[in-house]
């Protein structure tokens, strides 16, 4: 069964292969390691469409492992603005010094999963698909594909131990690589969260889920807790055409990033909140693990150590997601 499944996999995706700029179509000699890596890094919790136009000005500006590992980490920090999960841009920096320092990019798994950022799918990735070796690739898509192939009952995080385990069996001695994006590109355009396309699917003869009639119900999942809501204030200091912004601290939420200036809020409580100013308005944000309130207020008196940044630039200041949404609701 499993080399039937695997075998029927790879002939729908010879036929069906998504055209994706860090991809090596099927047959092809495999692609750039570096560009699989920063591909796979940017898509951790980001869907294609948004990594699309990062991945693009990312190689322009930055083409190879050398020219990256040579960037300032603070340009690198504002070219990621608005992808979020912003350690991953941290990471990228330092694993590309330490790919420099050794020559070349490692070839097997276990070495790629020593360099900063690389857990234990994303080393699984490049080990596989630029590097031809075999490895049990698992992302959310596979996760989705193989717990309806196999009917797997207990819910996630739990049941992630044997959705490996299953992958595993499935995934062939050759063309891994090709293997596992071809499941990701099955669990992306086919065997979806909702409505599933059973009728188009290559595997549904062998899907337990479909004969059982519910596929959506795979993967189960646990019920999801509340996130807290977490209040903060940001402040607008104008001034001259110019408007005042701080560089956060390394580590910690947006680390590293220029930012407005706030009280201190974080995802463990709420800010001091005791500034005066005109009240600008408020703006919603959601992080992986809480949700935040940030009041805007217009101050006159800058605060912290920064810089005057021209209104005229300020998509240039590379600011996170967050604090360009107050930025937008300051300049309205």
């Amino acid at each position: 069964m499993a080399a039937s499944i695997s075998d029927t996999l790879l002939d729908w995706y010879d036929a069906h292969a998504r055209d994706l700029p860090w991809r090596a179509p099927p047959g092809a000699p495999p692609p750039d390691p570096y560009r699989v890596w920063l591909s796979e890094v940017m898509l951790q919790q980001t869907t294609v469409a948004a990594v699309k136009p990062y991945f693009e000005a990312f190689t322009s500006r930055w083409p190879d492992m050398q020219a990256l590992a040579a960037a300032p980490e603070e340009d690198v920090m504002a070219a990621w603005a608005g992808l979020g999960y912003y350690s991953r841009a941290r990471n990228l920096v330092k694993a590309a010094k330490a790919v420099a320092e050794l020559g070349a990019f490692p070839a097997d798994e276990e070495a790629l999963r020593k360099l900063p950022g690389l857990g234990a799918y994303t080393a699984a990735a490049v080990a596989a698909i630029a590097f031809g070796q075999r490895a049990v690739v698992v992302d959310a898509n596979v996760e989705r594909v193989v717990s309806r192939l196999f009917t797997i009952a207990d819910p996630l995080p739990g049941s992630r131990k044997e959705i490996r385990e299953r992958t595993d069996e499935i995934t062939p001695e050759e063309r891994a690589g090709d293997f596992a994006q071809a499941m990701m590109d099955l669990g992306s355009s086919l065997c979806t969260v909702r409505d599933p396309k059973c009728l188009l699917c290559p595997l549904s003869h062998a899907c337990a889920a479909r004969a059982e009639g519910e596929p959506a119900r795979y993967p189960v999942k646990a019920p999801k807790k509340a996130k807290p809501l977490r209040q903060g204030q940001a402040y607008w200091i104008e001034r001259e055409g110019q408007v005042w912004l701080v560089r956060r601290e390394g580590t910690g939420m947006l680390g590293g990033m220029r930012a407005l200036p706030d009280d201190g809020w974080s995802a463990r409580g709420d800010g001091v909140g005791n500034a005066i100013g005109e009240a600008l308005g408020l703006v919603r944000h959601g992080f992986t693990h809480f949700d935040l309130e940030l009041s805007v207020l217009r101050q006159e008196e800058t605060l912290g150590e920064g810089e005057w940044w021209p209104l005229d630039r300020l998509e240039d200041a590379g600011l996170p997601t967050l604090f360009a949404k107050a930025a937008r609701l300051a300049l309205a």
